[in-house]
């Protein structure tokens, strides 16, 4: 029997088919014989106990303007599709959460990967904190008076919403600007969320390292050096990838914090680190597969896809 995949994703139009890590795992289930649904969040219903999806057939191609056929939609039983692909963008918000709630009634008998109950509990900025001696000095927290203490004690300062992405919403904050109480109004009048402060790394200059581990296991990695006038270096703001090794450094973090990946269930992160910091674990939509491939002559995807089958 045919197995089925299905990828819960922002929708497949949108995608750079160069750099979307979506895309490569899609061609490799393809590759390796898998039936291909496509799906939005907003198109799953849980109904009488069945967590369903309206989805299409999908098939992709490496062709830049042709890169899919979409067939009819059709309602879907998740719980008869083999794997679903949680590759929808954050922002982490109550939409993605309740999507976890509503895959936890079918993994792990239908293989979601990542686990949906990991991925509620570990959004990128807080599963780091139970890392306390790999991260930077950081405080996470609405209150002013604790940020200006930090920002009194720090000087240099990154202020960020805690459940972004892609560089979004990101400040650098140098000791003689004005501009922090402007700032906070700004994203307290936005969302009643705490903020992630941490102190400016100069090592950023750089670059910021994305590791791509699976299964625990870091398997490749590249730099991200900002652009010229940019604190930021994701490569959706102008980060450019660079060829990259991991240092002594990088293979101690990825060692301390493999072994709560793999228990969670949390087979394909990317985390971010600076300098000799861990910053963020990546686990909602990971990326960074293309460029990795390119530089090391590699196949990630392919990797992810031996450890999703082994669990099969």
């Amino acid at each position: 029997m045919t197995k089925t995949v299905a990828l819960q994703m922002d929708h497949i139009a949108s995608i750079d088919i160069n750099g979307d890590s979506s895309f490569v795992l899609g061609l490799e289930a393809q590759k390796r014989g898998y039936k291909l649904y496509h799906y939005h969040p907003n198109d799953l219903s849980f109904q009488n106990g069945i967590v369903s999806a309206h989805a299409e057939e999908m098939t992709l191609r490496y062709e830049e303007g042709n890169h899919y056929d979409l067939g009819a939609s059709e309602k879907v039983n998740l719980a008869n599709v083999d794997v679903i692909l949680m590759r929808q963008d954050p922002p982490f918000d109550m939409s993605y959460i309740t999507a976890t709630h509503l895959l936890d009634h079918i993994h792990p008998d239908t293989l979601v990967v990542n686990d949906p109950t990991s991925v509620r509990n570990a959004p990128e900025k807080l599963l780091v904190t139970h890392f306390p001696d790999l991260m930077p000095e950081t405080l996470i927290t609405r209150n002013e008076s604790d940020i200006k203490a930090f920002r009194a004690e720090y000087k240099d300062i990154i202020v960020k919403p805690l459940f972004g992405n892609g560089g979004a919403g990101v400040f650098h904050l140098k000791p003689e600007d004005e501009n922090l109480a402007s700032l906070l109004e700004m994203f307290f009048e936005k969302n009643r969320e705490p903020l992630m402060i941490q102190r400016f790394m100069p090592e950023v200059r750089a670059g910021d390292k994305r590791i791509i581990l699976v299964d625990g296991k870091a398997v490749g990695a590249i730099n991200r050096v900002p652009a010229a006038g940019e604190a930021r270096s994701n490569m959706h703001v102008g980060g450019k990838p660079v060829k990259s090794e991991l240092t002594k450094r990088e293979h101690e973090i990825c060692e301390a914090i493999g072994p709560t990946l793999r228990e969670q269930g949390l087979i394909f992160t990317g985390i971010d680190v600076i300098g000799d910091y861990l910053t963020e674990i990546n686990v909602t939509s990971p990326t960074g597969l293309q460029e990795i491939n390119r530089y090391d002559d590699t196949c990630l995807e392919a990797l992810i896809w031996d450890a999703i089958e082994e669990k099969l």
